[in-house]
């Protein structure tokens, strides 16, 4: 089913400009860059979340209020500011909520601390994906608290972890650092009872009581509530400080009685506090990913979809928001239900107003968005892909392949080290999600005698097995079973899984074929159903963070091939991408997602979309790269460390560091400026940090190898210290200057595709310059709006600022004349057909192009690809007219003969027949964008 074309917000979704607020960048902040942003083109500004978070969050995805806009970001009064600018300029807004997951630990969420105090009982116990039926008898009824930073005995024993009393509404809790752990009421007795007054003792009676005689747990809450209010004042007065004081002191860690008293009452809680490692293998609730600070969310329930979807669809219904941006929905049990009824109630709260909705979702290169979900299309990931991956040389595969596995001796084929990384990650990072995984497909077999006699443990290996070959982030079965997509993928799955499972294990391999909705769970008794059902959505919700944590935050740090292809929403193993693949896909997009985002800069990207740009040119000149990557590491082999594990970095790292400091070596920077060549060497240490850590080889996140790292971080000062007599600072800044204007000529054809193709363009803040940044935080980084709103007021011709190109000018004024004409021809480039062109000559492989055309109007897309070997040493990002003599464009029949104008350059260009000649079109700028009619 395909999604036609609509308007939504002020004037149709056109463009989208993101912008990443925290405490730093404020809603207000953004009003002054209203006017900015609508004079570039834009039509929509994209937010990130904007509801509370945790104090200091830089990013918003760990929201603890979904009723409250986050206080740090101005809260509603700033809201109410940016929503009037917004307005006032004609820009709608899109915003990114975040249904999978809330923030949790501290002391901030409310729903949280409620689940912590009551444990079942709580009216919140349901929001959060909790099994309160763990394998872990221990836990039966109780939830892993694991937020202590040693072992529950070394932290009791520290006095850190201690009993407090919140006088403002008489409650009791444990306090550890940050942490708050509420104590049940009825365990208030306990604590009173050691205060010698005999009011208190009476309280304690009373607390006691709570919940044994009523029913109806609200009656629980309300008798507790009441019990509260009265000790919070008996607490004002001096003999009730007095005698809690005491009982305070009975609990106080710094004594044995004390000890032993506050273990035996945490022991009788809800939760069981523990050492944040437990979580990986004895966790009982779900996570966004491994971070124990964000829960799963149960969004499928409709309490639980109301209770935070509600300040959300009041600010739809009142037009102060336009459109939504879904995180992580693969997260959701149920993506699709989810979607379809996000729609439903946009629609019924402003009917009239068709609902824009897009969704964050990774997709393989031979996989599609279903079409039946109700939305607009995905955040623009595999757009990002295509859009670079036509700009890299298929010749260059061969020859870095052999670099890469003869350097470093790892694996040729990125699927084989993804593999690897799948089988660490579910034995390290997730090895609790699949115990209950494989639990809840034993309640399974369970349930029929022919099947209860496979054990769990074969269960959990069997569907280990599957994971590690699952090629997709995850199937979207129902109660209907799985569509013929799904069978096709876990068909996939199950031969690869054939190959590496034990011979014993092989009949579990066509259970699981019948249990994830092979036999449609709805052709079964109401018990079994409920059962499948459950154990099909554990899978999922497991396949999907597996596949995030093994491939984007695992693999892409080990495989290093060419960096620029690992990317969110690339398959490294995929070196590159054909004109004919990329016009296949774009034209899939304007037929069945017109709306989808197209982005090439995100928040979470790897490297910036201009390093990327820049690092493709090596797949053209792979020689070259070959002889100096050689060179590089034989200069540098005395300055590597030998540790007791090998020598540092290992070679896989070296390899990727130098295409870092390749691909992002600033523009302009000199080798002898010694403040800048500084500075950039603390980004790109920062970066190398994170990429052995998220590696997971000889040092992780959880467990830093401190020696390694320094080790790595001395060779990248030792090997750029200026008096080296091998110059490789020159030599890594000369290889940059000699690639920046290819990767320049890239850069600009990456952008207007982006402004051009099938879909909405999505800019992310300040990548209207060159955009040469690395993995978050660095990405993050202040931008600076004046100097770009200063090139924008100058309003130069692009052609004018090629000279120039080094300072960023040249590329924003591309972005901004190509939205121009978006906004021109609005109907055009939202419904216009896509045909692409051909293209005739001896230079016709470095040339893509397509047209979009509507009745008597057409826009013609012209960009100059794989451009390193014609240009040579040239230093400005143009390849002189004479070069494409006898490559021309041609022109479908009903362009024929037309006289087009250049919307980039003003320029004339007249069609002699059906041809085009490139030398023509390409003459001034690298790329072009021809209109008429």
């Amino acid at each position: 089913m395909a999604n036609t074309a609509r308007d939504t917000g002020p004037a149709g979704p056109r463009a989208t400009a993101r912008l990443q607020f925290h405490a730093g960048f404020t809603l207000d902040d953004a009003v002054p860059l209203v006017p900015y942003l609508a004079q570039l083109g834009i039509s929509h500004l994209y937010a990130s979340p904007i509801l509370k978070a945790r104090p200091g969050s830089t990013h918003g995805y760990d929201i603890v209020d979904h009723n409250q806009i986050n206080p740090e970001l101005g809260g509603e009064p700033a809201f109410r500011r940016l929503s009037a600018a917004l307005k006032a300029h004609g820009l709608g807004l899109v915003i990114d909520i975040v249904p999978n997951h809330m923030g949790v630990g501290g002391s901030d969420n409310a729903w949280w601390l409620d689940v912590l105090e009551w444990g079942r009982q709580s009216p919140y116990a349901s929001f959060f994906d909790i099994d309160w039926d763990p394998p872990d008898r221990s836990l039966s009824g109780r939830m892993l608290a694991p937020f202590l930073g040693a072992p529950y005995g070394e932290v009791l024993a520290s006095g850190d972890l201690t009993l407090q009393f919140d006088r403002a509404d008489g409650r009791f809790h444990a306090q550890y650092f940050e942490h708050r752990f509420p104590i049940a009421p009825q365990h208030y007795h306990h604590i009173l009872q050691a205060a010698g007054d005999p009011q208190l003792a009476d309280f304690a009676l009373e607390f006691g009581r709570v919940g044994l005689h009523q029913r109806e747990r609200a009656q629980a809450r309300e008798q507790a509530a009441a019990l509260r209010g009265a000790l919070s004042a008996r607490a004002e007065t001096e003999a009730g400080a007095a005698g809690i004081a005491t009982a305070l002191a009975a609990f106080d860690p710094k004594t044995d009685s004390g000890r032993q008293a506050l273990h035996r009452l945490l022991e009788r809680q809800h939760y069981r506090l523990a050492w944040w490692r437990a979580a990986a293998d004895e966790i009982n609730w779900r996570r966004f990913f491994d971070i124990t600070s964000l829960a799963g969310m149960r969004v499928e329930l409709p309490e639980v979809f109301d209770a935070t979807h509600e300040l959300i669809l009041k600010l739809y219904a009142e037009g102060s928001v336009d459109g939504l941006r879904i995180d992580h929905v693969d997260g959701l049990a149920d993506p699709r239900g989810y979607c379809r009824k996000l729609h439903r109630r946009m629609q019924a709260v402003r009917p009239g107003h068709p609902p824009l909705i897009w969704v964050e979702k990774i997709l393989a290169p031979f996989e599609a968005l279903r079409t039946d979900w109700m939305v607009d299309g995905t955040t623009g990931y595999d757009f990002m892909d295509e859009a670079s991956g036509v700009l890299h040389d298929p010749e260059g595969e061969a020859p870095l392949t052999a670099l890469w596995t003869e350097s470093t001796g790892r694996p040729a084929a990125f699927d084989e080290e993804a593999r690897l990384a799948k089988r660490q990650i579910l034995r390290d990072n997730l090895a609790s999600e699949l115990n209950g995984t494989a639990a809840a497909l034993k309640r399974v077999a369970m349930r029929d005698l022919t099947t209860r006699d496979f054990t769990l443990t074969g269960l959990r290996r069997t569907l280990t097995e599957v994971l590690v070959h699952f090629p997709v982030y995850r199937l979207y079965i129902t109660q209907g079973g799985r569509s013929a997509e799904d069978k096709r993928i876990l068909d996939w799955a199950l031969a690869g899984a054939r190959r590496t499972v034990r011979a014993t294990d092989r009949p579990l391999l066509e259970l699981l074929d019948a249990w994830l909705g092979g036999e449609p769970p709805r052709s079964l008794p109401p018990v079994q159903r409920r059962e499948r059902l459950s154990a099909a959505v554990r899978v999922q919700q497991l396949s999907a963070p597996v596949t995030a944590k093994s491939i984007e935050d695992t693999a892409f740090y080990r495989y290093g091939r060419l960096i620029s292809r690992n990317e969110v929403g690339s398959d490294p193993g995929r070196f590159a991408v054909t004109p004919a693949g990329f016009h296949a896909s774009s034209r899939a997009r304007a037929r069945h997602f017109p709306r989808a985002m197209l982005a090439t800069a995100t928040h979470d990207h790897k490297r910036g979309e201009d390093v990327r740009a820049r690092l493709a040119v090596l797949s053209e000149l792979h020689e070259e790269w070959g002889a100096a990557v050689r060179r590089w590491s034989r200069l540098n082999a005395s300055l590597r460390k030998e540790l007791p594990d090998g020598a540092a970095p290992g070679m896989s790292a070296q390899l990727m560091l130098y295409q870092t400091l390749v691909g992002a070596w600033p523009l302009g920077l000199a080798p002898g400026d010694e403040a800048g060549v500084g500075a950039f060497l603390e980004r790109v240490a920062a970066w190398q940090e994170k990429a052995l850590r998220e590696a997971k080889r000889r040092t992780e996140w959880a467990v830093p190898n401190a020696e390694y790292e320094a080790a790595c971080q001395e060779f990248i000062t030792a090997i750029m210290a200026p008096e080296r007599a091998s110059h490789m600072r020159e030599e890594i800044a000369g290889f940059a200057a000699r690639i920046a204007p290819a990767g320049a000529i890239n850069g600009l054809a990456q952008a207007l595709l982006r402004c051009t193709a099938p879909g909405v363009p999505d800019l992310y803040q300040g990548t209207e310059f060159w955009d040469l940044s690395l993995v978050d935080p660095d990405n993050r980084r202040p931008v600076d709006w004046e100097a770009r709103r200063a090139a924008l007021r100058d309003a130069a011709a692009p052609d004018a600022l090629l000279e120039h190109w080094q300072d960023g000018r040249v590329k924003q004024a591309v972005i901004a004349r190509a939205l121009a004409l978006r906004a021109s021809r609005a109907a055009l480039f939202a419904t216009g057909d896509y045909q692409p062109i051909a293209v005739e000559g001896p230079m016709a492989q470095h040339v893509l192009a397509f047209l979009r055309g509507a009745r008597d109007q057409a826009a013609l897309t012209v960009v100059m690809r794989l451009p390193a070997r014609p240009l040579g040493d040239s230093a400005l990002p143009l390849l002189p007219a004479a070069e494409w003599r006898g490559t021309d464009l041609l022109l479908p029949p009903s362009w024929h003969a037309r006289h087009w104008r250049d919307a980039l350059t003003g320029e004339g260009q007249h069609a002699r027949g059906d041809r085009l000649p490139v030398g023509q079109v390409l003459a001034r700028l690298p790329v072009a964008l021809l209109e008429v009619g």
